[in-house]
């Protein structure tokens, strides 16, 4: 009995796992359950609107002035400096009259002395014409002599080369006289021009201008035609960007037919507009230049290099989409009523940027019936979206 006793043991524990295991529960079978991914949704409305074009350019002044000196002297003073705004008739600075005026005294001087030589050719004229007289009297004398052999054939000669003589200084009278008026109006053209750089000695602005830099201080030695400061209309500055080439043309054609384009710009913490005004006559291989007049040109300096975002022609029946719905550049997904994904092919008519926000005009690529107002699409980025695949709508993007 005590070697059995441990068979009996293992005999009943066999048999109470063998009864354990045929009255244990069913376990029921497992289910299959596909996973639906949460999602933003967003409702498509057709509108019209203007894409926009971000540009980057520079402040420019078609109007600008580089005043220079009229003659070579010294700077007498300046009463500018660099940022300054003046008005029309404004003295900005001046040469020293000292190396003005003696240009304009000898040029009169030249004129009056070309007076006085003509008088005196017209007097001296009737002179010459009696000395010529005399002289041909003379030469007829000589002449008699001589064919009578009374007189030398030296004297003769010598009455002849005065004859001669006379008739030249006649007719070099006669071609001063005929050039005198030539002469005066060249001698007046001078006493004209050193007038001119005379008055010009006071530089003043001929319009209202702010001024863009001073290169000259009072006392500076200065040459002809050299530059003492330049200045530019304050109410006609332009932004010049570039825009690519596809965009040149329906912005010319909505500028023959007067569409007002406009363009919003910020230098630093400074709102500009701006209104499309004409575009280059040239291109190259990056674009053609755009030229953009400020309506506000006195918060911005000539030269400063702004961004500025550019309203397109206006496109009509667009649906403006969160960048994020867009998936491979040219679909998005429509959210179907048993809420799975449907592709739609689409075609991009442009952006729209206001600030910081950024919104997709697209269009759809077939007939259009399969996008219309009221169509759920989806806003969420989802790098594995497909045909079919389940969703469930959480929020609306913004």
């Amino acid at each position: 009995m005590r070697r059995l006793l441990p068979l009996f043991i293992l005999l009943i524990a066999v048999a109470g796992f063998f009864a354990l295991r045929a009255t244990r529960p069913a376990v029921p079978p497992a289910e299959a359950r596909e996973r639906v991914w949460r999602v933003e949704a967003h409702m498509l409305a057709a509108q019209s609107i203007h894409p926009t074009l971000v540009l980057y350019g520079r402040i420019e002044a078609p109007d600008r002035i580089r005043a220079a000196a009229p003659v070579g002297g010294r700077v007498l003073e300046v009463g500018v400096r660099d940022g300054d705004r003046v008005e029309p008739g404004a003295v900005l600075a001046r040469m020293d009259p000292r190396d003005l005026e003696p240009r304009v005294e000898q040029a009169a001087a030249d004129v009056e002395r070309e007076r006085i030589r003509h008088r005196h050719d017209q007097e001296a004229i009737a002179q010459e014409r009696t000395l010529l007289q005399l002289a041909q009297a003379k030469l007829e004398r000589f002449e008699r002599l001589k064919n009578a052999r009374l007189g030398a054939e030296s004297a003769f000669d010598q009455a002849r080369e005065e004859v001669a003589r006379v008739r030249l200084s006649l007719s070099q009278r006669q071609q001063a006289i005929a050039e005198h008026p030539a002469r005066l109006a060249q001698l007046q053209a001078r006493l004209a021009e050193a007038r001119r750089d005379a008055e010009r000695g006071a530089i003043t602005a001929p319009f209202a201008a702010r001024i863009g830099k001073v290169e000259v201080a009072a006392g500076d030695q200065v040459q002809p035609g050299q530059t003492l400061l330049s200045l530019y209309s304050s109410d006609a500055l332009y932004l010049r960007a570039r825009v690519p080439a596809i965009y040149a043309e329906e912005l010319r054609t909505a500028l023959a037919r007067g569409e007002s384009l406009l363009a919003r710009a910020e230098f630093g913490a400074t709102p500009l507009l701006a209104r499309l005004d004409r575009i280059a006559g040239e291109a190259d291989a990056r674009g053609v230049d755009v030229l953009l007049r400020l309506d506000d040109a006195s918060k911005v300096p000539v030269g400063a290099f702004v961004n500025a975002v550019l309203e397109r022609p206006l496109a009509n029946g667009v649906f403006p989409v969160p960048p994020a719905a867009l998936h491979g550049g040219d679909r998005i997904y429509r959210i179907q009523d048993d809420g799975r994904l449907g592709a739609v092919s689409i075609v991009r008519a442009g952006e729209r940027r206001e600030g910081s926000a950024l919104t997709l005009l697209v269009r759809a690529a077939g007939s259009g019936e399969a996008l219309g107002d009221g169509t759920r699409i989806l806003a969420t980025h989802l790098p594995h979206a497909i045909d079919g695949l389940a969703v469930e709508v959480v929020g609306a993007a913004q």
